[in-house]
């Protein structure tokens, strides 16, 4: 997947223009830059980007409430957060206000761009330092007074894979190839190359077989096709 159209927001212009820098050297076009809050909401509205990738520490309104915004306006463009914070609370603030990803800055620049690829094909992109951050969340929520945003996180690790994934998945176990899945998904190559690696990340294994082999022992998907 190339010729992602992004909304850049971040309020750090080196860091700005060196990530910038990076993802057009790759193929994918930045189509407009902010470097808060309000500013972000505004050139959305404008540019209605692929993805927006976007920092959570910004002037004005904010990281959190800027996703927020835009989620309300344009539930269709997803939103991938890169920051340097891993905080639980934040986490799950970015969780309700409909972020798709997060990632950590300081990640490699072609782990970056799957990630973005991710959302944008419908996948999320949690970093491993924020999966376990949300482990530690749902495993010490269990009392009466647990928040619905942690109730809704329990339920997504009990089974992490989206619907999409699950059909991929399952594909998987029945040893179809990329292209296979693809011509029979009906869905560009890419793409499954993107939702095979997420799931890959979301159930922490290394290759395919282990992927398939520990989803029909967790009952993820059937073992048949």
């Amino acid at each position: 997947m190339t010729n992602l159209r992004i909304l850049l927001v971040e309020d750090d212009e080196l860091f700005r223009l060196g990530l910038s820098v990076r993802l057009q050297s790759a193929g994918l076009d930045i189509v407009g830059e902010a470097i808060d809050g309000e500013t972000a909401v505004e050139l959305t509205n404008q540019y209605l980007p692929d993805v927006v990738l976007l920092d959570v520490g910004l002037p004005g309104i904010g990281g959190v409430e800027a996703c927020r915004q835009i989620k309300q306006q344009h539930p269709e463009i997803p939103v991938l957060v890169l920051t340097s914070h891993s905080q639980k609370s934040l986490i799950e603030r970015l969780i309700a206000a409909g972020a798709s990803g997060y990632c950590l800055k300081g990640i490699e620049a072609k782990l970056l761009i799957l990630a973005l690829e991710s959302v944008v094909a419908g996948a999320s992109w949690w970093d491993r330092v924020c999966t376990a951050e949300i482990r530690e969340a749902v495993t010490n929520s269990v009392s009466a007074n647990s928040v619905p945003t942690l109730e809704k996180m329990e339920e997504e690790f009990l089974n992490p894979l989206t619907q999409r994934e699950e059909e991929i998945l399952a594909l998987i176990a029945a040893g179809k190839t990329n292209q296979e899945i693809a011509e029979f998904l009906h869905i560009a190559t890419g793409t499954v190359r993107v939702h095979v690696h997420t799931i890959l990340q979301k159930l922490d294994v290394r290759d395919r077989t282990q992927a398939a082999v520990l989803a029909i022992r967790k009952g993820l998907v059937s073992p048949e096709i």
